[in-house]
């Protein structure tokens, strides 16, 4: 059964294109890895695969419009997805209105357990992203493990 989280929009201090830039390159990705988990990432143009503890997550990227939506699709996964990143210009020059749309196949045991994390996580993906694009650091949570 698909399930499907939006998230909070959020107002990024940056021009829809540049937002557009940093994320249209999977290497980017890659490159915001911490060090010490740098070789379980390989990353080209259009891929991404995390290899850790034994379970691998590939994310490739489906379409590109232009500075407005990045879609990501799931490529090995224990759950199948589909992601969508916006890009709107906000009603302030030089600013982005971003959020993330996500599709995931879950059954109802799994979408019980883990459907408020998703739109946790997502909510917590922009914050990030409006904080970083403010010069703040976001708040990592106290338990968080990689």
């Amino acid at each position: 059964m698909t399930s499907s989280y939006t998230s909070k929009h959020g107002t990024v201090l940056k021009r829809p294109e540049e937002l557009y830039m940093l994320f249209c390159d999977m290497r980017n990705f890659g490159n915001m890895v911490p060090e010490q988990y740098k070789e379980c990432v390989t990353a080209d143009y259009d891929n991404i695969s995390i290899s850790y503890q034994g379970v691998t997550i590939s994310v490739r990227v489906d379409e590109r419009v232009p500075y407005s939506i990045i879609r990501f699709g799931s490529a090995q996964s224990p759950v199948e997805f589909v992601a969508a990143l916006h890009f709107d210009p906000a009603t302030e020059p030089g600013r982005t209105d971003f959020y993330i749309r996500l599709d995931a196949n879950l059954n109802f045991m799994m979408k019980a357990m883990i459907g408020g994390k998703i739109q946790q996580g997502l909510d917590k993906i922009v914050d990030s992203l409006v904080m970083v694009s403010e010069g703040r650091m976001p708040e990592m949570p106290k338990d968080f493990k990689f």
